[in-house]
């Protein structure tokens, strides 16, 4: 196997962090765009869990988005020092992505996809994230990224999910006035060449599909 294999799904918020890791890093991989509704059965043999992203190597599968990101960070040093002035920025980085990847996602689910919930409270779980957005507001340097000038590991983490946060109801999350700095990240990050070319529309693979490459 000359290149890594990663599984995909464009609209995937965890397969998005994959290939903003492997973008960044220009981890060259053949790129298989799925749909969740009709999974590889190859998919579904390296990785019994289902889903996405799923990246194969030489010697070993890694399935979970933050082990892929942190894996090129090991390999390619992605991130390097930071700018920021925080000391702990370490600490708060996966502080805040385990609040993302746990309370956020929870209610965003709720939120966004309120109709596949039983008894539920939309307008709370829209509140339950809003409030998760406000302390990430009072973390965020004002500049183009969470520490200051450079991308970090955090950006690409949870940037992915406050964006569909957003496209559950746009009108209103741009006219929140107590996150200036997220919505300000938030547009930096879906005008960046960086997104644009991770979200670059695939064919569907098939079985025998000829082989395309990313990034």
């Amino acid at each position: 196997m000359k290149f890594p294999i990663l599984y995909s799904f464009i609209r995937c918020p965890y397969a998005m962090r994959a290939r903003l890791a492997l973008k960044i890093a220009d981890i060259k991989c053949e790129i298989r765009e799925v749909r969740l509704t009709n999974k590889p059965q190859h998919m579904l043999r390296v990785s019994p869990k289902g889903t996405v992203p799923v990246l194969i190597l030489k010697n070993k599968i890694i399935d979970e988005s933050i082990d892929i990101i942190n894996w090129v960070d090991k390999k390619n040093n992605i991130f390097g020092k930071g700018d920021s002035g925080y000391k702990d920025i370490n600490s708060i980085t996966e502080d805040m992505i385990f609040l993302f990847d746990n309370q956020f996602k929870f209610h965003l689910d709720r939120y966004k996809y309120s109709t596949r919930y039983k008894d539920f409270n939309r307008l709370f779980h829209r509140t339950e994230c809003m409030n998760i957005l406000i302390t990430l507001e009072s973390i965020i340097k004002n500049s183009d990224w969470i520490f200051g000038a450079r991308l970090n590991k955090l950006d690409i983490s949870i940037l992915p999910f406050i964006r569909q946060y957003r496209i559950a109801d746009p009108d209103w999350f741009d006219n929140q006035t107590l996150i200036p700095k997220v919505k300000k990240l938030l547009q930096n990050f879906m005008n960046s060449k960086l997104f644009r070319d991770i979200m670059f529309k695939y064919d569907v693979w098939k079985d025998k599909s000829p082989k395309v490459y990313f990034p």
